[in-house]
C-alpha cells in the first residue's frame, strides 16, 4: 500500500520500504525506503476530522525563514488524508532515544552534552521568540494548526461544540481501571486528587471544562504571537554529535507557524521532553514494572501513592528550559505589558491537556494499564492544579519563570 501511495503522490519508485515500531509515533507513522536516488526516511501524520480542521499542515520553510535550526524535507504533500514528509536519511539518533538511554543507565558526562545541547537550541529558540513576538488578532490565532494539538481535540469537527473529539471519545461515559478499583466517568471526573498526600485544587473534569474555554484559539491572543515549531517533543529532534559537542535540530513541523500564541509555543516540549518521562507515557508497561502506583477512593476523594518522580537529567532539562527559554520570554511578554494575568492558568492547562489528547489514557485501551493509568492522570492533574498547599515539581518551576519572583540562581 506505501509503494502505491509513495508512487503515486510522488511518482517515487520505492523499494525495501520498512515501518518503524516507533513507541512516540502516537499519531503517525514512519520508516525508511530505498531508491535509485538514495536512501530516505518518510513520516505521515493523521488527525481524526482532519479534512474539517483549520489552519495547513507543514511548513517547514517559515521555520528555515526565522533561523531555526530545521531539517528540510525533500518531498511533502499536505492533502488531508495524505500528510507525508519525505526526508533524506540521517544516521543520526533522536533526542528522545538519547535521553531514554539517560534515563535508564544514568551519565554524568552524556547527561552533560545533552544539557548543553537542550541549552544552545534554548537560546536559539528564544532570540527567533523575541525577534517574531508580535501583536496578533484572535483571527491570525484561529488560523494556526497548533490548535489540532489542545482544542481541536475536544471538539466535534463538524459541530465545533465541546464536548467532541478525543476528549468524548477517550473519557465521557467510560470506565476507568486503576490498581483494585473501577470508577466510571462521572464519579472519577469529579474526584480530588490527593497525590502523595498533597491535594490539588482542581479536578479532571474540572481542569478539561477550563481548558475547552480559555484555550479557545480565540481567547489565545492576548499574550500576543511567535514563529515557532509547536510541536517539538523530541522524537521530532535530530541529535548530531560533532566536534564541538552536539546539536539539535527539528524536523516534522506539522504544526508550525507565525502566528503562533506565545504561551502555547513550548508548552509540548516542555511536557513531552519532561514531565512524560520517565518511561510511563510511552513505555507504560515498563513504567508499571519499576514503579509502585497505588490508589483509594472514598469520600469522593482519589488519594494516590507512587514513588514515580523525574529522572536527574529530565529534572535538569525542565531547569534549563526554565533558566534559558521560559522566564526570560515571559520577562519580555511583562515588559511588553502583554502577559496575561492567568499565564500560569494558561501554561498549566496547556500541560494538562498533552498528556490526556495525545492517546487514550485509560487502562486496556491502547497501552495503559491499571498502574501506568492511574500515573498518567495523577502527573496530568500535577501539571493542570495548583497544589492546595506547599508545592510541588510545577509548582516549584512555575516559580522559577515567575518575573515577578526572585531568580532562582
Amino acid at each position: 500500500m506505501l509503494t502505491v501511495l509513495l508512487h503515486d503522490i510522488f511518482a517515487i519508485d520505492a523499494r525495501n520500504i520498512v515501518i518503524n515500531h516507533d513507541r512516540y509515533s502516537l499519531n503517525s507513522l514512519n520508516g525508511f525506503f530505498e531508491t535509485d536516488e538514495g536512501d530516505f526516511f518518510f513520516k505521515f501524520h493523521q488527525e481524526e476530522g482532519e479534512e474539517a480542521m483549520s489552519g495547513e499542515y507543514y511548513r517547514a520553510d517559515i521555520l528555515a525563514k526565522a533561523g531555526l535550526p530545521v531539517d528540510q524535507p525533500v518531498l511533502m504533500s499536505v492533502l488531508p488524508g495524505e500528510q507525508i514528509l519525505i526526508y533524506r536519511r540521517r544516521s543520526d539518533p533522536r533526542f528522545s532515544d538519547v535521553l531514554r538511554a539517560l534515563d535508564i543507565v544514568p551519565d554524568l558526562e552524556r547527561e552533560a552534552l545533552a544539557l548543553a545541547a537542550e541549552r544552545r537550541l534554548s537560546g536559539e529558540l528564544l532570540a527567533v521568540y523575541l525577534r517574531t513576538l508580535h501583536a496578533v488578532t484572535a483571527e491570525e490565532v484561529a488560523c494556526e494548526p497548533i490548535h489540532r494539538l489542545f482544542q481541536e481535540r475536544m471538539i466535534d469537527p463538524e459541530t465545533r461544540t465541546v464536548p467532541g473529539g478525543r476528549y468524548a471519545d477517550f473519557y465521557i461515559g467510560r470506565t476507568f481501571r486503576f490498581p483494585g478499583m473501577e470508577l466510571d466517568w462521572e464519579t472519577f471526573s469529579k474526584a480530588k486528587f490527593v497525590i502523595n498526600g498533597q491535594p490539588y485544587a482542581q479536578t479532571v473534569g474540572e481542569l478539561f471544562a477550563a481548558a475547552a474555554d480559555r484555550l479557545n484559539p480565540l481567547n489565545l491572543a492576548d499574550a500576543g504571537g511567535v514563529t515557532a515549531h509547536g510541536d517539538a517533543h523530541n522524537a521530532n529532534v535530530w541529535y548530531s554529535r560533532g566536534e564541538g559537542g552536539a546539536v539539535l535540530s527539528f524536523f516534522d513541523p506539522a504544526f508550525a507557524g507565525r502566528n503562533v500564541p506565545t504561551l502555547l509555543a513550548e508548552i509540548k516540549a516542555t511536557f513531552h521532553n519532561v514531565l512524560a518521562h520517565p518511561l510511563w507515557l510511552y513505555d507504560p508497561a515498563e513504567a508499571e514494572a519499576r514503579y509502585r502506583v497505588e490508589a483509594r477512593h472514598a469520600d469522593g476523594v482519589l488519594a494516590v501513592e507512587t514513588d514515580w518522580t523525574l529522572s536527574r537529567v529530565r529534572q535538569s532539562l525542565l531547569d534549563v528550559k526554565a533558566q534559558y527559554l521560559w522566564r526570560p520570554l515571559l520577562a519580555e511578554l511583562k515588559a511588553r505589558q502583554m502577559l496575561p494575568a492567568d499565564w500560569r492558568t494558561v501554561l498549566r492547562l496547556g500541560l494538562f491537556l498533552c498528556p490526556t489528547l495525545v492517546m487514550n489514557l485509560r487502562a486496556g485501551v491502547s497501552t495503559h494499564n491499571p498502574s501506568s493509568s492511574l500515573l498518567a492522570f495523577s502527573v496530568a492533574v500535577m501539571a493542570g492544579s495548583e497544589p492546595e498547599s506547599g508545592s510541588d515539581i510545577m509548582s516549584r518551576f512555575l516559580d522559577a519563570i515567575d518575573p515577578d519572583f526572585p531568580a532562582v540562581p
